[in-house]
Order: C-alpha cells, then sequence, then structure tokens
C-alpha cells in the first residue's frame, strides 16, 4: 500500500470508529459539532463531521482526533485504532500488527526483550508508568488504615475495636513504606531532570521535609 492509499485508509478507520462512537453515546451531528465548539474546535462543523464520515474527507488533524475523543468520551487511541473490533492493522505502510499491538506501540507499552535506554522516550514512559503505580499502592494502604479506624471507632465491642486498630496499625505501617518509596522516587526522577505529576490531595505530604506514619503522630 502507498502512503497516501495508507493515509486515506487510516482516516477512514478513525471516521468508522468516529461514527460508531458517537452512535453509541446517542449524539448527533449537530451535537457533536457544537461540543466541539464549546472546547473551542469550530472548524469541526456538522458538514466536516458529515463529510468524515462519509469518508470524503480523507484527512483529519490530531487536534480534531483530541477534540473529538473527548466529546465522545473515549480515550483518543481507541479512535485511530479499532481495537476490539478488528484483529488486525496496518499500523504503518506494509506493516500489519495485531490491533492491541498498535495499541501498545502507540501508548509505549510495547514490550521490549531489552530495558529501554536511560533518557530514551520509552524509558520516560516506563518512568513515569511506575511512579502511577506507587502512587495507586499509597493512596490503598492509606485509605485501608483509614477504613479500618473508621469502622473500629463506631463499634462499642471492645475485642473487635482492639482487633481493628491492630490491623489498622499494620496498614499505617505499610501506608508509611509506600509513601516513603514514592518520595525517594520522585527525588529520583528529579534528580534525572524528570518533574513528577501533581500528586493527589491525600498525598500533598509525601513532598513536605517530614514523613511520620499515623500512629507516631498520635502519640
Amino acid at each position: 500500500m502507498t502512503l497516501d492509499a495508507w493515509a486515506t485508509a487510516f482516516t477512514g478507520r478513525i471516521a468508522q470508529r468516529l461514527r460508531d462512537s458517537r452512535k453509541a453515546a446517542g449524539l448527533t451531528m449537530a451535537e457533536v459539532a457544537q461540543a466541539c465548539a464549546a472546547r473551542g474546535l469550530s472548524e469541526l462543523t456538522e458538514h466536516s463531521i458529515k463529510n468524515l464520515e462519509s469518508r470524503r474527507k480523507t484527512s483529519i488533524s490530531v487536534a480534531d482526533v483530541v477534540v473529538l475523543a473527548d466529546v465522545l468520551g473515549v480515550p483518543p487511541v481507541t479512535l485511530l485504532f479499532p481495537l476490539g473490533s478488528s484483529a488486525k492493522v496496518e499500523v504503518l505502510p506494509g506493516r500489519e500488527l495485531s490491533t492491541w499491538d498498535a495499541v501498545a506501540w502507540f501508548t509505549g507499552e510495547t514490550h521490549l526483550e531489552e530495558a529501554a535506554s536511560e533518557g530514551s522516550p520509552r524509558d520516560v514512559i516506563d518512568n513515569f508508568r511506575h511512579h502511577g503505580d506507587l502512587v495507586t499502592a499509597a493512596m490503598s494502604s492509606y485509605a485501608l488504615a483509614q477504613e479500618r479506624r473508621r469502622v473500629a471507632s463506631t463499634t462499642l465491642d471492645r475485642d473487635r475495636r482492639a482487633m481493628l486498630l491492630q490491623r489498622a496499625e499494620g496498614y499505617e505501617a505499610h501506608s508509611f513504606e509506600d509513601a516513603q518509596e514514592l518520595r525517594a522516587y520522585r527525588e529520583r526522577m528529579r534528580q534525572r531532570g524528570l518533574t513528577p505529576p501533581s500528586l493527589p490531595d491525600g498525598l500533598a505530604f509525601v513532598d513536605q521535609s517530614d514523613i511520620r506514619p499515623e500512629a507516631e503522630e498520635r502519640e
């Protein structure tokens, strides 16, 4: 397939996904156009959307894809690759992959036999993905500890209260370790010239100068 033919086919695939996603969302072309205009993209009119879905329009910009995905409530990558509806896709001219492998390649999740070299785009993505995993772990352990203490505060059974508080202390110890690991990782990211993402409100203390487990603060 020539470059022009591949580009046209790629746009046609986006158009099909756009049409399917629009119908699934229960939106008319006019409603999609109005929503695009509300987001500052007035160039995507009802007429241009109709031309795109009917394949008369053979190109689409990245900005259009991003705004349309937001309007339709879908990840942008799902408009690019027909995950779930097609087993394979021509990801580049003459290069066919399974649709999932194409999505993974696009999002930087392609499995490599060797670790990515430091500073490479793939390495940066891996760093931020690992940071996200650490944030999730810390949020989970803190939530579990808080829930055990909340339940303990609502029971009048002394034995059950003691058991719940003991469990809470165990989760708090884990959450403290998770917070320390997250802080250390964020510092390593900064040392490499990377700016860590903002932390959720519940973990804002991680970037402060002193981290103490809740159990110690109550003593």
